[in-house]
C-alpha cells in the first residue's frame, strides 16, 4: 500500500529533537540529558524505563512543558513549546495535556470533588463538578467526593489525581511512576485503571516507571541510561 502524502499524515502526539538539559550544581554544570530525540505518534503507549538516575523523569518533564531544555526542540499535539514562557505553557495545556506524578501533587485543603474541578474551572466550564464527579464516580470514588487527600489512601489519592488528569480530556497523557508509592495490589489496580481509561479516551500515554511488568504493558518500550536514550541489550 501507497503511503499517504506527507500533507495528509498524522503529525505526531509528541516529538523531541536532540533535547539537551543541563543544571549547575556547587560541582559544576550537570548533564541531566544529551541530545535525546523520540517521536510518539497519536494513540500510542510508550513506556520510558532505565535505572534511578538515568533521566527519566527529567525527560518526562521536559516534553510534558513542566522543565525548559538547555537545547533541543520540543512539539506537543502539533504545537512548538520550546520557546513558550511558563504563563503560556500552563495555558497551552488546559485541556491538550494531563499529567500524573507519583507523589499524587493534590492540593491538600481542597476535597477530591474540588480537586478534579481546579482545571475544569481554569478551562471556564461551566459544568466543572459536575464533570468533576462523573470522573470521580468512573474510578469508583464517588463516596468520596467530600474527602480530603489527608483522608483518603494512598491509592484513593491516586485515582483521584488520575480523575483529575483525565477530567479535561488531554490528547496526551504523561504518568510519572503512578504506582511508585502504592504497595503491589493497589498499584496493579491503579495500572488495569491508567490503560483502561487511556484505551476508552484514545489519548496517548507516555508513562515513566522502572516496573518491567507494567512497562511491558505499552506498545513500545524505550530505555535511558545516563540522560539518553539506548537501544535494547
Amino acid at each position: 500500500m501507497n503511503n499517504p502524502p506527507p500533507a495528509l499524515q498524522l503529525q505526531p502526539s509528541l516529538q523531541l529533537e536532540e533535547i539537551s538539559l543541563t543544571l549547575k550544581s556547587l560541582a559544576g554544570a550537570v548533564d541531566i540529558l544529551t541530545d535525546v530525540s523520540l517521536s510518539v505518534a497519536a494513540g500510542e503507549t510508550v513506556a520510558l524505563t532505565g535505572p534511578s538516575g538515568s533521566g527519566k523523569s527529567s525527560l518526562l518533564m521536559v516534553a510534558a512543558g513542566l522543565e525548559k531544555p538547555t537545547s533541543g526542540r520540543i512539539t506537543v499535539t502539533g504545537t512548538d513549546i520550546t520557546a513558550m514562557g511558563e504563563d503560556a505553557l500552563a495555558r497551552f495545556r488546559l485541556g491538550r495535556v494531563g499529567v500524573v506524578f507519583q507523589s499524587f501533587h493534590l492540593i491538600a485543603t481542597m476535597t477530591a470533588l474540588e480537586n478534579v474541578a481546579v482545571p475544569l474551572e481554569l478551562m471556564g466550564l461551566p459544568d466543572a463538578f459536575e464533570r468533576a464527579e462523573a470522573e470521580l464516580r468512573t474510578v469508583g470514588l464517588i463516596r468520596r467526593t467530600d474527602h480530603y487527600p489527608g483522608q483518603l489512601s494512598g491509592g484513593e489519592q491516586q485515582r483521584v489525581a488520575l480523575a483529575r488528569a483525565l477530567a479535561p480530556g488531554p490528547q496526551i497523557l504523561f504518568a510519572d511512576e503512578p504506582t511508585g508509592n502504592l504497595d503491589s495490589a493497589t498499584g496493579a489496580g491503579i495500572a488495569d485503571l491508567l490503560f483502561a481509561l487511556n484505551a476508552e479516551r484514545g489519548a496517548t500515554l507516555f508513562l515513566v516507571t522502572h516496573e518491567e511488568s507494567l512497562a511491558r504493558r505499552c506498545g513500545k518500550i524505550l530505555r535511558m541510561a545516563d540522560g539518553k536514550i539506548v537501544p535494547d541489550a
